[in-house]
């Protein structure tokens, strides 16, 4: 089944800036979550094909490669009209695309250091409304690679200097013929460095990393929603012979909470109210995300179903000082275990009074429903 187009994906024009395609994200992102559709496989491979098409299309150099050759610009063996190039092609056609477009973002090539760069990572984490309205300061412990201490990152034994690449004779680059082309890649044999090590370290076998734990402090703003993604720079996967590290992408997903229901800024609630409260009037007290208790006044013969709003009690804003509302909705609760002396006291109330008056809903239903009947006999 051929891949479907990225910006099909995502759900925008091919010209779209960059703050329209953060916006198609995250609403796709938000749709898609597996938190949101457990048990899913289709919404979950959804949301795969949406990060990696923003994964594409938020990179300028990516977006200009896959602009002008499709997915084959990131195909293992494809590349413009579908002539493959056999194992390492994909890179070498990565590393022409970072010669044709690498000079207009300042960077030319990429440079030897480079090479190796550990990967980025992800961590997901479960935070609490509470949480998320007031932000959070937290520790994760993370699986990761991290740089061996017994060579310090270099990857050699004892101090041993790296030598020359006899395959790229230090360059990091070598050239292949590919038809009419001239191809420049990354060498397979030094990844680009340029070095290779004759006497590799015991400990982490010359990748200059070794497995561990790290314990990362987390700073979780206020007012993040489903889906905000936390990035800390360096904290990803270390890069190989002391490479730059890659970044630890954090992704947040709310907990669900047995009062509150959230939508986007404004919160929900549902409140049981006494038929007697309901009928004659009064107040009531309903707790609130901040963690404060708020009044609220019943006018008589209110409905259930009936919704108040408290203005600015509901979510923190992201990067705002800013609140959302609060929207209480009245549930008017029946009477049970009623005593005789309360039927009692129900039936006076009914017989008193005409049923239009006090049960107005009640009442136009009923002879609605009459004039039904009544229209179906003739």
């Amino acid at each position: 089944m051929a891949k479907e187009d990225y910006y099909t994906t995502l759900g925008v024009e091919r010209d779209a800036e960059d703050g329209d395609l953060k916006k198609a994200y995250r609403k796709q992102a938000m749709q898609y979550h597996p938190d949101r559709n457990p048990g899913d496989a289709a919404a979950e491979q959804k949301f795969k094909d949406v990060n990696e098409a923003y994964e594409v299309l938020k990179d300028g150099e990516k977006r200009a490669a896959y602009d002008r050759f499709g997915h084959a610009a990131f195909e293992q063996g494809g590349g413009p009209g579908g002539g493959g190039g056999g194992p390492g092609f994909a890179s070498g056609f990565a590393d022409i695309f970072d010669e044709m477009f690498g000079d207009f973002s300042g960077g030319g090539r990429r440079s030897q250091q480079h090479a190796g760069k550990g990967a980025d990572l992800r961590f997901n984490m479960e935070v609490g409304i509470e949480d998320a309205f007031k932000g959070k300061q937290t520790e994760i412990r993370v699986p990761t690679s991290v740089s061996c201490d017994a060579c310090h990152g270099s990857g050699a034994e004892g101090g041993a200097s790296p030598v020359a690449c006899g395959t790229c004779q230090g360059h990091g680059r070598v050239r292949s013929q590919s038809g009419f082309f001239t191809v420049e890649r990354t060498c397979p044999n030094c990844q680009g460095t340029g070095q290779v090590i004759s006497d590799p370290c015991r400990t982490c076998g010359g990748q200059g990393r070794t497995q561990k734990e790290k314990t990362l402090s987390v700073n979780i703003p206020s007012g993040v929603e489903d889906g905000t993604r936390i990035r800390l720079a360096g904290e990803g996967e270390a890069g190989l012979r002391g490479a730059p590290p890659g970044d630890l992408y954090i992704f947040l997903s709310l907990k669900p909470h047995r009062f509150f229901q959230r939508d986007g800024a404004d919160i929900y609630c549902r409140v049981p109210i006494a038929m007697t409260t309901a009928a004659l009037g009064g107040t009531v007290e309903v707790p609130t995300v901040d963690g404060a208790m708020a009044r609220i006044t019943l006018p008589s013969g209110t409905p259930t179903g009936h919704q108040f709003r408290l203005k600015g009690k509901g979510m923190s804003v992201l990067r705002s000082k800013a609140r959302g509302d609060m929207f209480v909705q009245a549930m008017v609760e029946t009477p049970q275990n009623l005593t005789k002396r309360q039927k009692e006291l129900l039936k006076e109330f009914d017989g008193e009074g005409d049923t239009a008056k006090h049960s107005p809903e009640a009442h136009g239903f009923f002879s609605k429903v009459k004039d039904l009947w009544e229209d179906l006999k003739e």
